[in-house]
This record gives structure tokens, C-alpha cells and sequence, in this order.
């Protein structure tokens, strides 16, 4: 009897289940876990879940991955989740590697989302995030507190951290080849602090005025008073403009958004039309607020960006509509030419 059924393919013979075992390892950690994974769950296995006992789940011992899809089901409460997961944990902490193996397995869907997201935009070795990814989530199992809801999804984010951290280390190490000698762009997340302040001002987290304003006193080390008078305006509202820039420049970094903000315009027409009305509003604020000439009051932005045409290049290729400063720049009469440009 037991011949026949495995000459109909129910039960794997010995010789199936090590055909299956002799196969060329994935190279992908991530694929590994789910080969392990399924040799584990193949019968005859001794690894199940009793699933009696669990609210939501059948009254029965559950083969591993019938587990994983009553876990997935949209059905299933969170609190059932928590309570298996609970289960899971302990299991691999008390009973040895197939519980481990088994707690990867289950999560393994959730894990396979994280890794597309860390590997977006990445162009080295997705395989060495995927590693870090698992090295992660089985260091977490040991030592995960099982009170707070949400156990596997805290794993999982134990996960991403680990894959995080050496994704950017190992950011921080590359190294760029080329076959061509001479300046080359530094590599992410370094950048020089004039470009990292023509791409605040090409996305609209702060303007010219202010882009001079922490260029000339943070990093040219001239003094707030010394700012204030080549915008024409006073040292207390220079004070107030540089405090609340810094703040938006600080978080836009932060959450990455001036890492791919191009300072070409794209449409070379459009640009010299809006440099055209650039030059036109800062002749027309130079003669209300009696500002010494265009050269003076643009100097900052040229020495930011390596002349004044540069600075107006910049202003026409604006992402977004700037943000701060309102009516007290209007009464003050001065002003970053393009302010009221509407983004490209």
C-alpha cells in the first residue's frame, strides 16, 4: 500500500526528498529561507501547528504552511496574528532551528515586501540586504518582547533596520571608478553644501534670500547684520527668515528629498523667459527698496552657484512652489526674483 502511494506521488520516497536537497542552492538568501521552508513543511514532517486552543483558527494540527495562509487571509483578526506569533516565538526560541526556520517561512511574504523596498534605487547586491534582512529578524526573535501587539510586524522592522544600516554603510564606502581624471561628484549622502543649497532652492524647501543668507553666515562666516544689509532687510527678520530655512532645509534632508533635484531646466524656452522676468522684478524691487545695484544684491547667489546667470537657471527649474516667507517680505520690499514663479 505505502509502495503505491508514493509510486502516485502522495508521500515523497527518501530518494524524492533528497533529489529536492540536492538542487542548486538559491543564491538569493531570501529564496533560500523559502526552499528551507518548503523541505521542512514536506511530509512526513513533524513540524505543525496545533491550532487548537487559538480563536479564528481550525481544531486541529495545522501543516506549516496552511498557517501561513490563515495568517495572510483577510479574515483572521489581528489578535489571532499576535497570539501565533507568540506561539511561534517561543517555539523557536525553546525548540531548536526548524522553529526558526519555520518563523522565517511564515513571514517570509512580508519579507519578500521589505526587500523590494529597500532595493529600490539600490544599485549593488541586493542579495547582501536580503542576508542582512534574515540576520536581522532571527537576531530580533531572541530577544523580541512578546507584550506589545504587532510581534511580527516588529520583527520584520527589526529586519529592515539591520538592512538599512548596512545599506548605508556600505554607501558610505563605495567608491566611484572612472577612466577619466579630473573632479568627479562626491557620492550619496555627501554632497558640497553650496549644491545641497541650489537644490533647496530648485525644490522650493527655500529661496535665494535664503539660500544667502545661511551661505553667507554659516558657511562664508560673515555676520547676520553684515546678510541682512545686502538683501535690505533688518538683522532681527534676517534672523527670523534663516531660523525657519533651516528648519525646512534640515527635514527636507532628512527625509531625502533634495537627493535627485536636477539644476538644468528642461525646457530651454520656458527658462529664458523666466530668467527674462527674473531680471524685470529685480530691477523693479531694486528701485523701491533703493538697493545698491543687481550685482550686489545677487553676489551670495553668484558665489553659490558660480555666477548670477547660474543662480536664475536655478530659480526657472523650481519643483515646487516656495514656502515661508509672505507679507513680511512684501513689506519689506525685497525679495528672491522668480518668488512668484509658478513651479515648472
Amino acid at each position: 500500500m505505502e509502495v503505491s502511494r508514493r509510486r502516485q506521488g502522495a508521500v515523497p520516497d527518501v530518494s524524492q526528498r533528497d533529489a529536492m536537497s540536492a538542487r542548486s542552492w538559491p543564491s538569493s538568501p531570501l529564496a533560500a529561507a523559502g526552499r528551507a521552508f518548503t523541505l521542512l513543511v514536506q511530509p512526513p514532517t513533524h513540524v505543525g501547528f496545533d491550532g487548537r486552543g487559538f480563536d479564528g483558527l481550525p481544531d486541529e494540527i495545522l501543516p506549516l504552511e496552511r498557517l501561513r495562509a490563515l495568517l495572510l487571509a483577510p479574515h483572521t483578526s489581528v489578535e489571532v496574528r499576535d497570539a501565533v506569533w507568540r506561539e511561534l516565538v517561543v517555539r523557536a526560541r525553546r525548540d531548536g532551528p526548524a522553529w526558526v526556520v519555520a518563523s522565517v517561512g511564515i513571514a517570509l511574504p512580508g519579507l519578500r515586501h521589505v526587500a523590494g523596498l529597500l532595493a529600490a534605487g539600490w544599485r549593488g547586491d541586493t542579495r547582501d540586504l536580503d542576508a542582512e534582512l534574515l540576520v536581522g529578524f532571527v537576531e530580533r526573535l531572541k530577544t523580541i518582547d512578546l507584550e506589545p501587539p504587532r510581534v511580527v510586524g516588529r520583527l520584520i522592522d527589526a529586519g529592515l533596520r539591520a538592512a538599512r544600516k548596512a545599506r548605508d554603510a556600505d554607501s558610505d564606502a563605495q567608491l566611484i571608478h572612472t577612466d577619466a581624471t579630473g573632479p568627479i561628484a562626491p557620492i550619496q549622502p555627501w554632497d558640497h553644501p553650496d549644491l545641497v543649497l541650489a537644490r533647496a532652492v530648485a525644490a522650493g524647501v527655500i529661496d535665494a534670500d535664503e539660500a544667502n543668507l545661511i551661505a553667507a553666515t554659516r558657511l562664508e562666516h560673515a555676520t547676520l547684520a553684515q546678510a541682512a544689509a545686502r538683501i535690505g532687510i533688518t538683522s532681527s527678520l534676517a534672523s527670523s527668515w534663516r531660523l525657519k530655512a533651516e528648519r525646512r532645509l534640515l527635514e527636507a534632508i532628512r527625509e531625502g528629498s533634495l537627493a535627485f533635484v536636477p539644476l538644468r531646466p528642461r525646457r530651454r524656452g520656458v527658462a529664458t523667459q523666466r530668467v527674462a522676468a527674473t531680471h524685470q522684478r529685480m530691477a523693479a524691487a531694486q528701485q523701491q527698496s533703493g538697493a545698491a545695484g543687481a550685482t550686489q544684491q545677487r553676489r551670495a547667489v553668484g558665489s553659490l552657484l558660480g555666477g548670477a546667470a547660474a543662480a536664475d537657471v536655478v530659480l526657472a527649474t523650481q519643483q515646487q512652489a516656495f514656502v515661508g516667507k509672505t507679507s513680511d517680505r512684501e513689506a519689506a520690499g525685497v525679495g528672491a526674483p522668480g518668488i512668484g514663479v509658478r513651479p515648472a
